[in-house]
């Protein structure tokens, strides 16, 4: 794995640790740090020894604080229908490895984005997220108006969005933006919690099941289903589905093999 200059990356038992480490920027995403990110989960992706990937902001004060404006203010135009930010964050959707956010001080614009594109969210109670776009003339173009209208419906979404607003962990939780709250100094405690329930799950199962979910949510229900009846198939066709079910009836814990 390579260097990098904004990120500390750390694997421990399955688990990747992606730190944004721009602190004194409030962990601004910017072009360097994306591409940091995207070279990160494409080595993540083809390692075995990667289950999970937890992503978290360096420093007290930010997860991330969304784009580096200063980068943005000189964009054009036609620079927008470039995959870039979004480009990424479907990348990152669509990952093998299941991935957490874990989020303290401020996620706003395209760190709110970040957020949404992890398959679950973690915050501290102190947590900040936030859509602020429209006071830029410009609006959430890293896949906000989309996930977050999918995550918690259109009415929150547009309020958010359209007012700017900025909400802490507590309402994001009540609002099913976040699926776990923490006290400050819980968080990363929580994540690791989190990933170790993961962990013990059929690896195949898992890419199976994020596969299902994913290309299931936005087609019909019909076609939903047979995405996961197919999905089911390939799982029974494993021996990861023999080992699980083997184990479960000689009543001992299962040992994967991801094949």
């Amino acid at each position: 794995m390579h260097q990098y200059e904004n990120l500390l990356v750390q694997i421990e038992q399955g688990v990747m640790w992606l730190t944004i480490n721009r602190p004194e920027q409030r962990n601004a995403l910017n072009q360097e740090t994306l591409q940091e990110i995207g070279d990160a989960f494409s080595w993540a992706d083809a390692n075995d020894e990667v289950k999970c990937i937890i992503i978290q902001g360096a420093g007290e004060k930010s997860f991330a604080a969304g784009a580096d404006i200063k980068q943005l203010h000189e964009r054009k135009m036609l620079e927008a229908l470039i995959p870039g930010m979004q480009g990424l964050y479907k990348k990152m959707e669509q990952s093998s490895k299941v991935t957490i956010a874990a989020v303290k001080g401020y996620a706003l614009g395209g760190g709110c984005e970040l957020a949404l594109a992890c398959d679950i969210r973690i915050a501290a109670k102190k947590a900040k997220f936030g859509l602020p776009e429209l006071n830029l003339g410009i609006i959430p173009g890293a896949g906000g108006t989309q996930r977050l209208s999918r995550v918690v419906g259109k009415g929150r979404a547009l309020d958010m969005i359209l007012t700017g607003r900025i909400i802490d962990g507590e309402e994001a939780e009540r609002i099913g933006l976040v699926s776990y709250l923490t006290a400050d100094d819980g968080l990363e405690r929580k994540a690791e919690e989190v990933a170790s329930q993961i962990l013990k799950k059929g690896p195949v199962a898992i890419k199976l099941a994020k596969l299902a979910v994913h290309k299931g949510f936005d087609v019909d229900l019909e076609t939903a289903m047979l995405i996961e009846k197919l999905s089911q198939a390939v799982a029974f066709g494993t021996e990861d589905k023999r080992e699980g079910t083997a184990a479960f009836l000689e009543k001992r814990t299962a040992e994967f093999t991801n094949q």
